[in-house]
C-alpha cells in the first residue's frame, strides 16, 4: 500500500463532509535537565464547531499544569483556537508553538479523573509558551492511497509524526524555565472519535543525540488489530513491522506504571523498559460511552543502555468501570 506525504500537507486540507471530521497537530517534549515535560494539541473539528484544545505541562517538583477547552471555530483555516497556536515556518523542516492562557495547577495530577472537581478544587494560573520545534528525524507516515480502517472506526485518514527538538520557554505564574529538549509531533486529517479504538498503546521516545521512537498497538474488539512503529537510529528510519508491550498496573484505578517493549523491522530488533514518571488520566465522552486516555510522561531504558524520555499514551474504552486493555 502506497503512502503520500507532501510539503504541503503540513499546512491545513479540505474540511472534509464527515460529521467527526477532525485535523490536529500534536507536539511532546521533555528536558531531562530541567526535569520538565509538556504537550500541546490541537484539533480543528470545524462540522461540530468547535476545535479541541489541550496543554498539559508536567513540571520539575511533579506538579501538571493543564488545560482543556472547546473553543469555538468557524472552519479549518488555521490551529489558533484557545489561546494555543502551531505555526509552520518551513514544511518538515521548522515550527512553532505558543500558548497564552490559563492552567489548572494540580498537586495530584490522579484528580484529573473527575476534571470538574479537579477544575473546581485546584488553584488556576496563567501560562504562556514559546518553542521551536526543529527536525531530528525523518518523516514517518502520510495519507494511504486505500482506506486502511473500516467505516465507524476511522481514527485518521493521513497520519504522520516526526522526532524534533524543542527549544524556547515555558511560564507558569510567576515561574519561569528554558527549555532544550527532544520529543515526537504529529500531524492527523480525516473523520476521528475517540471510541473507534477498542484500546490503543502509543509509546513515544526521542534523544538529542539523535535517536528515538515510536511504538503503536491498536486493539480491535472483533480482532487482532495492529502493531508497528519506527525507530530512528544512525541517521536512518527503521519501519517496524511488529511492536509489543507488557505492563504493569498500579492502584485501583488500574493506571500503567512501567513498561516493557519491543519493536521489530525485519531482523533488527529493540527492546527496553519505561518507568512511568508522572501521570494524569483523561477522558471523553460520546454518545453514552466512556474513554480513559491517560498520558503518562516516562523515561525509557533500552537494553543496550542508552536512556530517553517521551510520552506513554494509553487510550482504553472503560466497560463496567474499568479499562478493557488490561490483560495485554
Amino acid at each position: 500500500m502506497g503512502v503520500r506525504l507532501e510539503p504541503s500537507d503540513e499546512y491545513l486540507h479540505e474540511l472534509g463532509p464527515e460529521p467527526t471530521f477532525n485535523e490536529s497537530m500534536y507536539f511532546n517534549l521533555y528536558d531531562p535537565a530541567a526535569r520538565l515535560g509538556a504537550w500541546f494539541r490541537l484539533g480543528n473539528r470545524a462540522n461540530e464547531g468547535h476545535a479541541e484544545m489541550t496543554v498539559c505541562l508536567y513540571l520539575p517538583d511533579g506538579r501538571v499544569g493543564f488545560m482543556y477547552a472547546r473553543p469555538a471555530i468557524t472552519g479549518n483555516h488555521a490551529f489558533d483556537a484557545g489561546g494555543l497556536r502551531f505555526d509552520v515556518d518551513e514544511p518538515f523542516e521548522r515550527l512553532r508553538v505558543a500558548y497564552e492562557g490559563r492552567v489548572v495547577v494540580l498537586d495530584r495530577p490522579l484528580d484529573m479523573a473527575d476534571p470538574g472537581a479537579a477544575f473546581r478544587a485546584n488553584p488556576h494560573a496563567d501560562a504562556t509558551a514559546d518553542l521551536t520545534v526543529t527536525r531530528i528525524s525523518a518523516m514517518f507516515g502520510g495519507e494511504p492511497d486505500d482506506a486502511h480502517e473500516r467505516p465507524g472506526e476511522e481514527f485518521a485518514k493521513g497520519h504522520y509524526e516526526q522526532l524534533v527538538a524543542v527549544a524556547g520557554t515555558l511560564r507558569v505564574g510567576g515561574e519561569e524555565w528554558s527549555v532544550a529538549g527532544a520529543g515526537l509531533r504529529d500531524h492527523s486529517w480525516g473523520p476521528r472519535t475517540w471510541q473507534a479504538p477498542w484500546y490503543y498503546r502509543w509509546l513515544t521516545c526521542a534523544h538529542l543525540d539523535g535517536w528515538g521512537f515510536m511504538l503503536s498497538r491498536i486493539a480491535r474488539r472483533d480482532g487482532p488489530g495492529t502493531r508497528g512503529g519506527f525507530v530512528w537510529d544512525d541517521g536512518e528510519l527503521h519501519l517496524c513491522d511488529g511492536g509489543e508491550v507488557s505492563t504493569r498496573w498500579e492502584g485501583d484505578d488500574a493506571y500503567h506504571a512501567a513498561i516493557g517493549f519491543r519493536l521489530t523491522a525485519g531482523d533488527r530488533v529493540w527492546t527496553g523498559n519505561g518507568r512511568v514518571l508522572n501521570l494524569i488520566p483523561l477522558r471523553n465522552r460520546r454518545d453514552g460511552r466512556v474513554t480513559r486516555i491517560s498520558e503518562g510522561l516516562t523515561e525509557w531504558t533500552l537494553d543496550d543502555g542508552r536512556v530517553g524520555h517521551g510520552l506513554s499514551e494509553y487510550l482504553d474504552q472503560i466497560e463496567d468501570g474499568r479499562p478493557v486493555g488490561l490483560a495485554e
